[in-house]
């Protein structure tokens, strides 16, 4: 892909985190921009995403996921059904003092992750390639985050082990989700259902915020 492309793409990146009001090092910007056309590479053979045209990534990729910057105040996160490093590998390079675990189940999806580690030179991710109800980690997380991973719910079943005794789920979602809200059970709770505007995304995003209720 023509050096031009990736150089609009650039540009895109930084008009885009001026929007959002994010601060990222100029390191991890190439960094993000080098992890999609890494991306843009295994796409050709092994269809990681249909986000194909490099502006379109930096929208509903990089953007998208950056948007959790704000609310991403621990150290140690899990990213669950992470695919192709979304958003647990861009929060990581982001944030590098953010140790990011990448939980996804996928072979495919496991050896991008691993080889886009590498390429990167990471020293904050760890690929973790086993079903996320199977895995449990040796100290808990302080985050859990997940886009598009599941129903609230299930991600509650299915990944509350993860998590501290006073640790959150940040979660990505599209249109408001405030049915699968109400039916959160107890003793988890709703700390913030935030609607975000992602830059150049015609598109509805919300970020909820969940702990365990302190009796």
């Amino acid at each position: 892909m023509a050096a031009s492309v990736w150089s609009e793409a650039r540009d895109l990146l930084e008009t885009g985190l001026v929007s959002l009001d994010l601060r990222v090092s100029a390191t991890a910007r190439s960094q993000l921009i080098h992890y999609l056309e890494i991306l843009t590479t295994w796409n050709t053979t092994y269809n990681l995403t249909a986000i194909r045209e490099p502006n379109a990534m930096v929208v509903r990729h990089l953007l998208d996921c950056l948007a959790l910057l704000p609310m991403l105040d621990g150290r140690r996160l899990a990213d669950v059904g992470s695919g192709a490093g979304l958003p647990g590998l861009v929060v990581a390079i982001a944030r590098p003092r953010i140790e990011a675990i990448l939980i996804e189940s996928n072979r495919k999806k496991a050896a991008f992750l691993r080889h886009a580690n590498r390429e990167l030179r990471l020293t904050n991710v760890r690929i973790i390639q086993e079903r996320v109800e199977q895995w449990v980690p040796d100290n808990g997380f302080d985050i859990v985050t997940a886009r598009a991973f599941a129903k609230i719910t299930d991600c509650i079943r299915t990944s509350e082990h993860l998590l501290m005794s006073n640790g959150r789920f940040v979660l990505m979602k599209g249109v408001d989700p405030v049915e699968e809200l109400a039916d959160l059970p107890p003793p988890w709770r709703t700390v913030e259902n935030r609607r975000v505007d992602i830059p150049g995304l015609n598109a509805k995003r919300h970020i909820v915020q969940l702990d365990r209720s302190v009796i």
